[in-house]
């Protein structure tokens, strides 16, 4: 609507501006702030402009952390420890242990290749820095 024509500017000047007697208008407020309506006159708005309007604003899965098997490096080292008695080269198969992940906490004197599905940065650099290997799945 063009704004000349808006029943405000036709009714300047009148004391009621169209309203009636005192009160009849007042505390009522602008209604803009509210969605009224959409299911039902405004239904067309909805589907075309907010077609979201009424879907559930669901939380994102989060991954149980608790069935992630991880492993740090002082444990890796006593297991290192245990594995290199007679051996010349340590090679340690996590993925065969029942680990998933490999976290860089503590320190490492021994060359060991480590195979693992998923490793820290690191775990990886202690792990090279000591003289060994980390093969993951993905690299």
């Amino acid at each position: 609507m063009p704004h000349k024509l808006r029943k405000i500017r036709k009714k300047r000047g009148s004391r009621t501006q169209g309203y009636g007697r005192v009160g009849q208008h007042r505390k009522s407020g602008s209604k803009g702030r509210r969605k009224a309506g959409r299911h039902k006159h405004g239904w067309s708005y909805v589907l075309r402009y907010e077609p979201d309007y009424f879907k559930k604003k669901k939380l994102k899965p989060r991954i149980d952390k608790s069935e992630i098997r991880i492993l740090n490096l002082k444990d890796l080292e006593e297991l290192a420890l245990q594995e290199a008695i007679g051996k010349k080269k340590i090679i340690l198969d996590l993925e065969k242990m029942g680990y998933d992940k490999l976290l860089g906490t503590g320190k490492l004197s021994l060359p060991v290749t480590v195979k693992v599905s998923a490793c820290s940065e690191t775990a990886r650099e202690r792990i090279e820095a000591a003289g060994g290997k980390v093969l993951t799945s993905h690299s």
